[in-house]
């Protein structure tokens, strides 16, 4: 689960040792718990943007979830490739986790098309008519109309993931999103609210629940 190199190992760790440093010499400190802190962590590590230690929130019980459902070996349904591309296989292949979005595939496309809505909300409502939402974990770093979809089924007991990753990066509707994320209590989140967000920190944030799962 580690980098698979010394030299890279090394870089890593000295790498969170400096943001472990600098929270507190320069940034006043977090107060994220000790299953939390690594996901923002690597946030930072991966954006260089300490800003990430004011914008995470969690759900109660968010991580303890998804390190649940990943050793069960949940399917990870994200909102576009980026995601699915950016997971390590060899961190997934622990639990036998398998990725899944349906955003590029042809019948998504052609009924977005049709009915005049996103791929992203057909995508996740394909997802949702193969089965594999309940128990999963969801991210979605791209689509705000993908977030939204997903507490649509959700409220409508459609579907009920185990943790919704909800980190969308842009200005329509992006930040909108993350707040009604946020402000629900039926499904596990973690959200990074405002503008800021995008496809590499949802995947750094289930590296990060896959670190701690061994």
């Amino acid at each position: 689960m580690k980098q698979m190199t010394r030299q890279g190992q090394a870089i890593e760790r000295d790498s969170f040792s400096i943001i472990d440093q600098e929270i507190h010499e320069f940034h006043g400190g977090h107060n994220f718990s000790e299953i939390q802190w690594p996901v923002v962590r690597r946030a930072i590590h991966t954006t260089g943007d300490f800003e990430f230690a004011k914008l995470f929130q969690f759900s109660n019980g968010a991580i303890e979830s998804g390190l649940e459902a990943l050793k069960r070996g949940c399917p990870i349904v994200s909102d576009v490739t980026m995601i699915t591309s950016g997971l390590s296989a060899q961190r997934l292949s622990v639990h036998n986790n398998k990725t899944y979005c349906f955003i590029s595939d042809e019948d998504v496309i052609a009924t977005a098309k049709e009915k005049g809505d996103t791929r992203a909300i057909w995508s996740m409502r394909k997802a949702r008519d193969l089965g594999l939402l309940d128990g999963a974990i969801v991210g979605v770093g791209n689509a705000p109309t993908a977030l939204y979809e997903i507490l649509r089924m959700v409220e409508a007991g459609e579907a009920k993931p185990a943790l919704v990753i909800g980190i969308p990066v842009g200005f329509v509707k992006a930040d909108e999103s993350k707040q009604a994320l946020a402000e629900q209590s039926a499904v596990s989140y973690i959200a990074s609210l405002g503008r800021k967000g995008g496809s590499p920190i949802v995947v750094s944030t289930i590296h990060a629940l896959l670190a701690q799962t061994v």
